[in-house]
């Protein structure tokens, strides 16, 4: 334990790559590539790091950015790096669909994390408002929720104009589009700061019977079968760096702000609360953090095939394996 103690304070000062892990082997170089740039989403994974937990595991870790041009799935997929934060469900079934050799193993929003917004005096009041609009989506996973939530309401592809969504909400905020998306920890706060909410209208998955699962950690198919210790081992350090993050809210801001000096606090702080309440939800408030459940993502890989969003069923056993969480024990995993 002492030991264990050691390896977190010298860890935190930046000391990792000389170290040993807690048994005394050589520490595994891995990464983990983001969805997205730093920000208190991804605060768990940068407090687990400067603390040390994942350095005890035996991992020498480097987090890697996301950007706008950048598919974790792929980067996975092919050996660019160990373990990702992909968009969430339903781009794991794409990845699969198209033949990627990628695996989940923890998925940290157990609810749906976007909302699809529009103006509570403009024309789209309903889904069937959406006819002959035109509307931004993320075409990394939000573009199929929506596709999937508009089929189910009668409304195909063609009748309305679907355009890859910028960083920015700039273009919904000046009336160049009808139907902005926005995850509810950060570009709905922008739309409130900007907007006001009372001049917002937003469409909740959940409120159509939908629920996607999102932030999927993958690993390759190949990391799952010949390293189980690392993918074990880096769940672990993972769920100890967000349980710290969501008990110590502060301690998380101040990880990221140190990796990311220009972001806005107050931003970076309701963004923090917002994500925990997404990772506590659902099952996840009985069985822990990171966890997989499996109805959940049976129900949303169902959704997408009958809608024709996914071509063909995935096989679900062989792309989520919760057998790494099933090993952690259960009071270790809770929040």
């Amino acid at each position: 334990m002492q030991r264990r103690h050691l390896l977190t304070a010298i860890a935190a000062a930046g000391l990792v790559p000389t170290l040993r892990g807690a048994r005394g082997q050589a520490l595994a170089k891995a990464s983990l590539r983001l969805k997205w740039l730093p920000q208190t989403q991804f605060a768990g994974f940068y407090l687990a790091k400067a603390r040390g937990y994942y350095a005890a595991e035996g991992i020498d870790l480097t987090i890697n950015p996301g950007g706008p041009n950048l598919l974790t799935e792929n980067l996975v997929a092919t050996g660019a790096d160990t373990f990702g934060l992909s968009g969430g469900t339903d781009s794991v079934f794409a990845a699969r669909d198209k033949g990627l050799p990628v695996v989940c193993v923890g998925v940290a929003h157990q609810v749906t994390p976007f909302v699809f917004v529009s103006r509570a005096d403009g024309p789209v009041k309903t889904l069937q408002d959406f006819r002959g609009r035109t509307v931004t989506a993320w075409f990394t996973g939000a573009n199929y929720v929506l596709l999937g939530m508009l089929a189910q309401a009668g409304i195909k592809a063609s009748d309305f104009t679907l355009q890859p969504q910028q960083v920015s909400v700039t273009p919904f905020v000046d009336g160049q589009t009808d139907v902005v998306t926005a995850t509810v920890y950060n570009e709905y706060y922008t739309l409130m700061t900007r907007m006001g909410a009372d001049k917002l209208r937003r469409f909740v998955p959940e409120d159509y019977g939908v629920t996607f699962p999102r932030d999927a950690l993958i690993v390759s198919e190949a990391t799952a079968r010949d390293k189980p210790d690392l993918v074990r081992g880096f769940l672990r350090a993972s769920i100890r760096g967000w349980r710290d993050a969501l008990r110590d809210p502060k301690a998380g801001v101040d990880t990221v702000m140190a990796a990311a000096p220009t972001l806005d606090r107050a931003a970076q702080e309701f963004m923090l609360t917002e994500a925990g309440k997404l990772m506590v939800a659902g099952a996840a408030a009985r069985d822990g953090l990171l966890w997989i459940d499996r109805d959940a993502v049976r129900s949303a890989h169902d959704f997408l095939l009958k809608y024709e969003v996914i071509k063909k069923p995935v096989d679900l056993a062989a792309a989520y394996d919760r057998s790494f969480l099933d090993a952690i024990p259960a009071a270790d995993r809770l929040a």
